[in-house]
């Protein structure tokens, strides 16, 4: 953290770094990271408690944790090779560490689970998302890996189960083009009224589901994303009348439980690359159906 305001001593700044985050370890002793010499410059030199601090000075030091409930969910290995590791992530659990989901995430788990802790994913999935993920497995290659999916060279195809309505003469081939924006520390996406499109998908596949007399009729929908925006098939599906099932955001925000009882029927269902160190042509599906989802 860089030290934006005179008159900090090191402990004094670290403490209230601490004070001020959203999610908290119980108990978390400030003292002890001086003792064991973790809080460090930029230069790497242990820094003191009652050293003061001049404005523009990076300070590091490990966040510890807040206590997570532990998603019951695993995580399915798809396939492995020296330089990639392909796995089924599955709902709940955030691809990367970030604000109260820490350990409880893909990247944690398998550097745990694998002892490598050069793992890395190239992409990244919602946390309510469940599907195909890739990470890269040295260090050496994840730039190559990362850089395609940034120039978002990869066909991805999704299914989500959402309520089928003839009625709105939604068909294959209907693609939905809108401008989408997300402001940080906001849930919901924001379609933005005659912005210039940034968001594209198109439906690819409309298959009725089986249903009893008293049940929402619905389907599984197949859609091929064309852009990459957050939350983007979610405010789709949504905008087009026929939510996701169990999706807490759109169209009602519901507050955040750590239930895990209804996941996201939303699933990352195969990804189609040319693998930028061997030129082959690599097709990866999740082993899961997205019916199973509203199972669960």
């Amino acid at each position: 953290m860089k030290v934006t305001e005179p008159g900090w001593t090191a402990q004094a700044f670290i403490q209230h770094l601490i004070d001020t985050q959203r999610w908290q370890a119980p108990n978390d002793d400030v003292a002890q990271r001086f003792r064991a010499g973790e809080v460090r410059d930029d230069h790497g030199r242990e820094v003191t408690p009652n050293e003061e601090l001049p404005v523009g000075k990076d300070i590091w030091f490990y966040r510890t944790p807040a206590p997570e409930t532990p998603v019951p969910y695993i995580i399915d290995h798809i396939y492995e090779d020296n330089n990639i590791l392909v796995v089924n992530k599955p709902p709940f659990l955030a691809t990367f560490p970030r604000a109260a989901h820490i350990t409880e995430t893909v990247l944690v788990r398998l550097r745990r689970q694998t002892g490598n802790n050069e793992l890395s994913p190239a992409h990244r999935l919602d946390r309510l998302t469940s599907g195909v993920l890739l990470l890269t497995k040295r260090r050496e290659v994840r730039g190559a890996y990362q850089m395609m999916f940034a120039d978002r060279t990869p066909r991805k195809i999704y299914h989500a189960i959402a309520p089928h309505k003839p009625e709105l003469n939604i068909t294959p081939g209907t693609t939905w083009r809108s401008r989408l924006e997300k402001t940080h520390g906001e849930l919901q996406t924001r379609v933005i009224p005659n912005g210039e499109p940034n968001a594209i998908t198109e439906i690819q596949h409309i298959q009725p589901l089986p249903t009893t007399p008293n049940q929402q009729p619905l389907a599984r929908y197949t859609l091929k994303p064309h852009t990459g925006k957050t939350h983007q098939l979610r405010v789709h599906m949504w905008q087009a009348g026929i939510p996701i099932i169990g999706d807490p955001v759109y169209p009602t925000l519901h507050p955040y439980t750590d239930s895990f009882d209804t996941p996201l029927a939303l699933l990352a269902k195969e990804l189609y690359f040319q693998d930028p160190l061997t030129g082959q042509s690599r097709h990866f599906t999740s082993p899961i159906d997205v019916e199973r989802l509203i199972r669960t």
